[in-house]
């Protein structure tokens, strides 16, 4: 992880992504930069949006670590980008379905690491580790993660609400391949992505984050379809958060642009 990175240390002064995700979702672990970026942000969209959006995208990492581990047999989990641990985990879920599961966090930012580690306290097979997805191969070294997920059975790479802080020029499809390389058929990816396609306010909103630690960028369907191309997908494929296994919790059912997220699982062939 590069040193010179805003994210690498602790500054409250600098709005983080994960402390204003953190803000829509109704939590507590944020401060005064963090706050103000993200009224930003939910005033540039219409009522109430954002924290809706954010929810679902919640929702859908739910329901796509209960198919992972309840359909596909996914008994190993890698989530990067983790951000702040609320209710809900990929270990609470994964591991109410199969005890034996293991699961590692990423993330870049140091204050997710500190909540992690202590929330991870007293938790079997899991583990939190510092990283930037921009150095993917730095995370598939890091000594812990090897230590707890098993490369010679598959893994669930979990993307969920991160691709959309790489650039085109950071090549997030470049990212995908060199995560997945390592590990075997039956592997899966899940992705959520923002989108301008349903609502184009979404393309000034998300300015607020050049101020941020990270910057955001919309893409659209065939943009996030481009980063895909070649992973064969689990039903129903790429489509807004709502619309992907929808169960009794999901919400926007019946207006699912109003996720302004594209959502898919992929299995390595």
């Amino acid at each position: 992880m590069s040193s010179t990175r805003p994210s690498d240390v602790f500054r409250p002064d600098i709005p983080s992504p994960a402390r204003m995700y953190d803000y829509y979702l109704g939590g507590r672990d944020h401060y005064p930069a963090d706050r103000e970026a993200a009224e930003k942000v939910i005033a540039a969209m219409p009522k109430g949006l954002v924290r809706t959006a954010a929810r679902e995208n919640r929702r859908f990492l739910g329901r796509a670590v209960r198919y992972l581990a309840a359909e596909a047999g996914i008994r190993q989990f890698l989530d990067i980008g983790a951000g702040l641990p609320t209710m809900g985990s990929v270990h609470e879920i994964a591991k109410g379905i199969a005890p034996e599961s293991r699961i590692v966090y990423v993330d870049n930012d140091p204050i997710v690491i500190a909540h992690g580690r202590e929330m991870l306290q007293g938790v079997d097979q899991t583990a939190i580790v510092q990283h930037d997805l921009r150095e993917p191969e730095k995370i598939l070294d890091d000594e812990w993660l090897r230590r707890t997920l098993a490369f010679d059975r598959p893994v669930a790479v979990l993307l969920v609400a991160i691709l959309h802080f790489l650039s085109d020029d950071e090549d997030p499809r470049r990212v995908i391949d060199t995560l997945l390389a390592p590990l075997p058929p039956g592997s899966h990816l899940v992705v959520s992505h923002a989108t301008a396609d349903s609502f184009p306010e979404l393309d000034e909103a998300i300015q607020v984050y050049r101020k941020a630690t990270e910057t955001a960028y919309n893409r659209t369907r065939e943009e996030v379809a481009a980063l895909l191309e070649g992973l064969p997908l689990v039903e129903p494929g790429l489509v807004w958060l709502p619309q992907w296994r929808p169960d009794a919790d999901t919400g926007l059912v019946n207006d699912p642009g109003r996720s302004v997220c594209y959502a898919a699982v992929a299995r390595k062939p």
